[in-house]
């Protein structure tokens, strides 16, 4: 969705100057269309109440003015929670050792959909293991990916995300 991007540009430098950092951006049209922004602190990764605040009414005032989207819609102001997508390659490297689905364009060994644990991150490589095969996915050809939830990531969190 090319005004997706618009979007991104517009609210970008503003969250930027909150000290957070933009994980996505998700539009839903229907009888109520949503536009939800997913957000983190770029320094701990975090994300309270009072934060979703206080990007709500910055970047509200952002869109106010550049009126990207025609009529009404919801804005939603969210952290990425522990069972996080994963967006930029930083991403699948802070989170090494645990388990993610991810979709990818390009079928690997006649799939394009994988879950596993991811193992390494090299030059532009995701490697990712699952039922104990190992599959090299072009971060490049990723669409979609998120960390799966279990008790070993719930247990990680509190490190992962200072």
């Amino acid at each position: 969705m090319e005004f997706v991007h618009r979007i991104e540009g517009m609210i970008t430098p503003s969250l930027e100057a909150l000290g957070f950092r933009l994980v996505s951006i998700n539009y839903t049209a229907g009888k109520t269309p949503r536009l939800q922004i997913m957000a983190e602190h770029a320094e701990t990764g975090r994300m309270n109440v009072e934060d979703c605040e206080n990007v709500s009414r910055t970047i509200s005032a952002v869109l106010d003015v550049e009126d990207p989207l025609v009529g009404a819609y919801a804005l939603e102001i969210s952290s990425p929670g522990i069972d996080r997508p994963l967006v930029e390659l930083e991403d699948f490297e802070k989170f090494l050792g645990f388990d993610a689905k991810v979709e990818i364009s390009k079928a690997v060994d006649g799939r394009k959909r994988f879950k596993g644990r991811l193992r390494t991150v090299k030059e532009g490589i995701v490697t990712i293991e699952s039922k104990n095969e190992v599959f090299e996915l072009a971060y490049q050809d990723i669409e979609k990916a998120k960390l799966l939830l279990s008790d070993e990531l719930i247990a990680a969190s509190e490190g992962l995300l200072k």
